[in-house]
């Protein structure tokens, strides 16, 4: 069903290696996700560990890490308030079965649909995001339960062990490359912590982790159509962003890696993913940018890296708690600063200015919008402007070149797209009163694009028609006749030279 992909002794130790780094960095990311979502900590864990293990085994896109995320978490905030966390449970295997659905539907194809500025936007967004999510643990918490900056001694100890990390990781793979740098640092700092006994934040100041292995559980919620009607929203919203998140991930590693994933096969396999999730006590999850570039960068590349830091996750909770809570918070925050460096597209920043402003404008929107809301409606509103930006452009291109043959008909040349956008421009080039009785007008150089130009060459047809006039169509496209009703009986047959494509109308469906 599936492959490690695994050949040689090396790749399997890579792998495994690469699966432990992305392990310990999962652990306070899950935990600060379920803070946000309003659930316990082990919620997110066992979110982190079960999509991560289902994700990774049945996705489409091997080195991919899935989990709890920011982005989801914030979509749960409002139903675990007003509901509890058993509708939320419910909403997560609600969740699933949509992308699922998704995924046997092929819809994961559409991902294509998203412009290069609007995956620009997202990777820079979701890169200053995640830089900001750090600075939570630049707070202490004081007797009261309140918190406030670090500051004296302490910021600076904080400071010099993020420090540190960063340089293992930058400096150690120009060493040796057989060991994943992020490892190797977090190792060295967690030691130096607790060899010399240095006060700073660990992961254990968040909260525990111990607990037991995910005990399956059928939601308590009421099986009626009030249920439903709590939950869907949520779980359509929680669908989408699980599925826009995970789809532009793997694209983004597509490009990394220079391979290529399967976006429906990814669809299904978060949705079981989250499913199974939902019956075992987890807050859900999807694709992971941050500890998918650590996996990517740490040295792993299939399938068993993403198996891996499950089962290490898991290890943790039921064995390893108090090892993992010793780890300094420090350690942590700075190889995700490393992760943050490599995945913000600085090349961005250079081409700018050199790119057309529409686009400019776009990745910078999608940016904002990534930092201010979440990634969905970035995603969202950058698809809408870059298509209302390419309709507005092409509408302005269409034109016609008029001379009279050697019959004396009067024969239009359109140059230029026929489409919803520019069908207006298209009407306002002629004027049957003031054309000779033949007229003759040429889509060769032109596109009919969908039912919107249909209508405007009927009613340009029809205008002819009421003016005595002899109107000729030339190249139409075989569908396009189908679908003229008055000017149907206008269009010249030429078979040789008809051109051949799609129109985008409901009648053809």
């Amino acid at each position: 069903m599936f492959k490690l992909g695994c050949a040689s002794r090396v790749c399997f130790k890579n792998e495994i290696l690469s699966g432990l780094t992305v392990a310990l960095a999962l652990v306070p990311e899950a935990v600060a996700f379920a803070f946000v979502a309003g659930v316990e900590p082990l919620v997110g864990l066992y979110a982190a560990f079960m999509v991560g293990l289902l994700a990774a085994t049945l996705g489409g896109r091997p080195g991919m890490i899935s989990g709890a995320t920011g982005a989801m978490a914030v979509v749960m905030v409002s139903l675990v308030a007003e509901h509890g966390v058993q509708y939320l449970f419910a909403a997560v295997v609600l969740t699933g079965l949509i992308q699922i659905s998704a995924g046997i539907l092929r819809l994961g194809k559409y991902i294509r649909i998203v412009p290069y500025p609007v995956m620009l936007g997202f990777v820079n967004g979701l890169a200053i995001v995640i830089f900001l999510s750090q600075f939570q643990h630049f707070q202490v918490s004081l007797a009261d339960g309140s918190k406030e900056w670090m500051s004296g001694s302490a910021l600076g100890i904080f400071l010099g062990l993020i420090l540190l990390t960063m340089l293992i990781i930058h400096y150690l793979p120009k060493l040796t490359g057989a060991f994943p740098a992020s490892l190797a640092a977090i190792i060295v700092v967690s030691l130096l912590v607790i060899g010399f006994d240095v006060n700073t934040n660990t992961v254990g100041d968040l909260a525990s982790i111990q607990g037991g292995l995910p005990e399956f559980n059928i939601p308590s919620v009421p099986f009626n159509l009030e249920t439903l009607i709590i939950i869907l929203p949520y779980s359509v919203i929680l669908a989408a962003v699980g599925l826009i998140e995970s789809l532009l991930t793997l694209s983004l590693i597509d490009d990394v890696t220079n391979t290529r994933g399967r976006g429906n096969r990814e669809c299904v396999g978060q949705g079981i993913a989250n499913t199974v999730t939902g019956f075992f006590g987890g807050m859900g999850g999807c694709a992971m940018i941050g500890q998918s570039m650590i996996n990517i960068n740490s040295g792993g590349r299939q399938r068993l890296s993403g198996i891996s830091a499950a089962l290490f996750l898991l290890a943790f909770i039921l064995f390893a708690s108090s090892l993992i809570e010793a780890i300094p918070m420090a350690a942590l925050v700075g190889v995700m600063f490393i992760v943050v460096l490599a995945t913000f597209e600085w090349s961005s920043m250079r081409i700018i200015r050199k790119i057309p402003r529409t686009d400019a404008f776009v990745l910078v929107l999608v940016s904002a919008v990534t930092v201010m809301t979440d990634l969905a409606i970035a995603v969202v509103v950058g698809v809408i402007v870059s298509a209302l930006a390419f309709a507005w452009e092409h509408a302005r291109h269409i034109n016609v070149k008029g001379y009279d043959d050697e019959n004396g008909s009067r024969v239009y040349e359109l140059n230029g797209p026929l489409f919803f956008g520019s069908v207006k421009s298209f009407l306002e080039l002629f004027n049957p009163e003031q054309d000779p009785d033949d007229v003759i007008i040429e889509f060769q150089n032109s596109r009919v694009a969908d039912h919107s130009a249909i209508e405007a060459i009927d009613n340009l047809a029809d205008k002819y028609i009421k003016s005595g006039k002899t109107l000729h169509l030339r190249h139409i496209s075989p569908e396009c006749r189908e679908l003229l009703t008055k000017a149907g009986d206008l269009v010249e047959d030429n078979v040789l030279e008809d051109p051949r494509y799609h129109v985008a109308d409901d009648q053809l469906a």
